[in-house]
């Protein structure tokens, strides 16, 4: 089997294009869900029904399906219907949707991660805290919250680890990311090994750069 490089060559463009895109969509993903982990996560624990089901369900929702199927409904049939209601024009592109989508996954997996993060720090801290004369949110705002986010930076970093790689199921979207840069290549050039291959060889690269930053935070703020 002899493998053709140059091909790779040729559509250079193609793949550095999806290489920005895929690292933009885990970008926006996480940073975006871990807004909606916070909000939803703090929810969760919340005493309060109106604020606990709602997030009880959201993350339940978004947890129990496929990513893939997510980025389907979302894609096809929510945001098309809900753009008919405030406009005439077009829906919003694939990238938008992509946005949406991992957006709202990571969301749900990092409100588990507050959750069991915010928990895990002793009762006792939130008694002084308030003993202090801090009401509870500022407690869980400057005494929880810096505590909980040092044990919560291995599972985050597994979460945007994990969303770089979900990221390739926008492809079915056509979504420009890395995935269709691949899938595009072999498709118009037949170079299947060639396409693949670049493009896992691009994936491990990237995970491996994510993995040693997320090793540097660790080690970084367990020395304060």
């Amino acid at each position: 089997m002899e493998l053709d490089w140059g091909v790779i060559y040729e559509y250079r463009e193609m793949f550095i294009r999806g290489v920005g895109y895929t690292i933009l969509f885990t970008s926006v993903g996480v940073f975006m869900g871990t807004i909606l982990g916070l909000i939803f996560g703090l929810g969760r624990l919340s005493k309060n029904p109106l604020l606990r089901w709602p997030s009880v369900a959201y993350i339940t929702v978004f947890r129990g399906t496929p990513l893939f199927v997510q980025i389907l409904l979302i894609h096809f049939a929510a945001i098309p219907e809900i753009w008919a209601l405030f406009t005439d024009g077009e829906p919003p592109s694939a990238v938008f949707s992509g946005f949406v989508a991992l957006s709202l996954n990571a969301g749900a997996y990092i409100a588990e991660i507050f959750r069991a993060g915010i928990q895990s720090i002793d009762r006792g801290q939130m008694e002084a805290a308030r003993s202090l004369g801090m009401n509870h949110g500022q407690a869980m705002r400057f005494v929880i919250l810096p505590q909980a986010f040092k044990r919560m930076i291995p599972p985050l970093g597994n979460e945007f680890i994990a969303l770089l790689k979900d990221s390739s199921l926008l492809a079915v979207i056509a979504a420009p990311e890395l995935a269709y840069a691949g899938y595009a290549t072999a498709k118009s050039t037949f170079a299947r090994w060639e396409s693949y291959l670049t493009m896992a060889v691009i994936y491990l690269i990237l995970t491996l750069i994510i993995s040693r930053f997320v090793a540097y935070l660790e080690k970084r703020f367990a020395t304060e």
